[in-house]
């Protein structure tokens, strides 16, 4: 399971199938395992919980490795590491260290959401300063339109849409810094470690940096 809308670890071709990094690397797992990998498109929220309900083997949507999650479901080793950062309108003054006083866009679901609307405590911001959305991309749409201040959310991703969104950039530094990995229902150990030694594989013969430099040029 995926949430086909976080480019350019997956999204969606123009004749409705998929493509990105997660995609690729699945399908690279897949063949190496001798398994057919079918993709099920949902909410990143859903696609977290297929895994947990046994609706689907495996979760690859750019998960981070927390210990909340690490208490619902078995991770992978890390295969990439995801940098969530801010984007802002150009001029804008908003920095890193006033994020608490602004109005904040996050994907509902991912790490994003999740920090920035923990409590002050906590170092997050409080849920009054977060609003939801369903995907980056609808965020991006509520930044332009004066909806919220800023969009916090995975480098990747925000340099794409940075570059399709005139008037954005991102702010200097980053937010956070995780590790991402595959996501298996708690207690299916067996596949966790298949996956780990196809994995260990595919990251010695260059095959997931071929992948991952494929969606990202570096700048």
């Amino acid at each position: 399971s995926t949430n086909a809308a976080f480019p350019p670890y997956e999204m969606t071709t123009d004749n409705g199938g998929f493509e990105g990094i997660d995609v690729e690397i699945a399908d690279a797992i897949a063949k190496k395992l001798g398994l057919e990998l079918v993709v099920d498109d949902m909410d990143f929220d859903s696609a977290l919980l297929a895994v947990q309900q046994g609706k689907s083997d495996i979760v690859m949507a750019g998960v981070s490795v927390t210990d909340e999650r690490k208490l619902v479901m078995q991770f992978s080793e890390s295969y990439a590491t995801g940098i969530q950062v801010v984007i802002v309108k150009e001029g804008s003054d908003v920095t890193m260290d006033n994020l608490g006083e602004k109005m904040i866009g996050a994907q509902r679901g991912t790490t994003g959401y999740i920090y920035a609307s923990d409590t002050p405590e906590n170092g997050g911001y409080g849920e009054d300063h977060v609003i939801a959305y369903d995907n980056g991309a609808t965020a991006v749409q509520a930044l332009l339109a004066g909806k919220v201040d800023c969009v916090i959310i995975d480098s990747a991703p925000a340099a794409e849409f940075v570059k399709a969104n005139a008037g954005l950039t991102t702010l200097e530094g980053e937010w956070v810094t995780e590790n991402y990995a595959i996501g298996c229902d708690k207690g299916n150990t067996a596949l966790v470690n298949a996956i780990n030694d196809v994995l260990a594989e595919l990251i010695n013969d260059g095959t997931v940096q071929t992948i991952v430099d494929k969606y990202i040029t570096a700048e």
